[in-house]
């Protein structure tokens, strides 16, 4: 173990984060499981480059004729796309002039980054690294009359609920000029999609990470697909984390009513270390037979050690560490099994697999012709034997 490793050390041990990200997504996995997490990985978006497109090449040759005054750059891989295609086709340094003469203004870092690398600069760049920023900014200082190029981004979808830029900027009286430069579109094998969607529903995951608005809105349209969409809102309404790396990652979640953490900076090592902060801090704690417990996505941690358990086992855990202390009916717990049917007697044989795995059999308590119920210290309960 490295230095840093021993630095860092695994504050995420137990806990498994579902992770959305295309590009980038190895060096995500790895901040991730350096900090001690599980991760399933399911990329959300595929990139599509437009470097062969007739549109593009056309846009592009038509603003070396006729160069814009203001140009707005939304994304760094778009805009270093769009440079890469045009040096393709031999117009790189003709593009690079007509720009040179225009007002460079750019969403965030990113984008600004991949103005620099062309030896351009950006005039000015809002903190907030939002579009709505950058919209405000033009129409507070007047576009009408005014040629704009503006570097598109993605496809719009229901679920990403920003206002149309260029249609605004038109309104305003503007000339726009769209350019372009790539589209998103869904994986086309779908099943680690599905399968992602499926342990948030069923709350295998503790978290799911989204670095842009567009993996939000695949995720959402293939949940809607499959008939889960309902499910996986209210599972990040619930025991499930939507973490984003910043608020225009997180709008379309917020505009269904989903509240989504995220960090202060939107970066990928922010978002790393805000995810490690976050669920030890948000995890079900509980304190049974002597045992400290903390129920998680996939494993039970007990006095410190984490406990795999198979998907049965954890259901009746989960079930029970919802109502720590309360008695749970057998038939509650049968219907929580997976492929339970409608004996009885298979509650038993879980329950005996539970309390093994748990390497601590007092933890679940028999309530004779109840049921069961975590075995909380009484100190810890009220009369009724309920937790406070």
């Amino acid at each position: 173990m490295t230095t840093d490793e021993t630095r860092i050390g695994e504050p995420l041990k137990g806990f498994t984060v579902g992770v959305t990200a295309a590009r980038r997504s190895e060096e995500f996995t790895t901040l991730l499981t350096r900090r001690g997490a599980t991760v399933v990985s399911a990329p959300a978006i595929r990139i599509i480059p437009l470097v062969d497109d007739a549109e593009l090449e056309r846009v592009s040759r038509e603003l070396i004729e006729q160069p814009a005054e203001i140009t707005v750059a939304t994304t760094g891989i778009g805009f270093r796309g769009w440079m890469e295609a045009v040096d393709g086709w031999g117009l790189a340094d003709e593009l690079g002039a007509a720009l040179g003469r225009s007002r460079i203004l750019a969403r965030g870092p990113k984008a600004k980054g991949a103005i620099r690398a062309a030896d351009l600069r950006e005039e000015w760049s809002p903190a907030s690294e939002s579009s709505a920023e950058v919209l405000d900014h033009l129409l507070a200082e007047g576009v009408e009359g005014k040629r704009i190029a503006v570097q598109l981004h993605g496809a719009t979808t229901e679920w990403e609920p920003l206002p149309d830029f260029c249609e605004v900027l038109r309104l305003a009286g503007a000339e726009v000029v769209p350019v372009p430069v790539y589209r998103w579109t869904p994986p086309q094998d779908q099943t680690a999609m599905d399968r992602l969607i499926e342990l948030t529903v069923s709350g295998g995951l503790d978290a799911v990470s989204f670095t842009s608005a567009p993996a939000v809105a695949s995720m959402l349209m293939r949940a809607k697909e499959i008939g889960l969409v309902e499910p996986l809102l209210a599972a990040f309404g619930g025991r499930v984390l939507a973490v984003c790396v910043g608020p225009v990652t997180s709008a379309p979640l917020e505009a269904l009513g989903v509240h989504a953490t995220m960090p202060t900076r939107a970066r990928l090592g922010s978002l790393a270390r805000h995810i490690a902060e976050e669920l030890p801090r948000r995890a079900m704690k509980v304190r049974a037979a002597g045992h400290d417990l903390s129920v998680r996505g996939g494993c039970v941690v007990v006095d410190g050690e984490v406990r795999q358990l198979a998907p049965a086992a954890m259901s009746l855990m989960r079930t029970l560490a919802r109502r720590p202390g309360q008695v749970v009916s057998r038939e509650e717990l049968l219907s929580v099994l997976p492929g339970g049917g409608g004996d009885t007697h298979a509650v038993e044989t879980a329950i005996a697999r539970l309390r093994s795995c748990l390497g601590a059999p007092k933890i679940v308590q028999t309530v004779v012709k109840r049921g069961y119920r975590l075995a909380i210290d009484p100190a810890d309960c009220d009369d009724d034997g309920k937790r406070p």
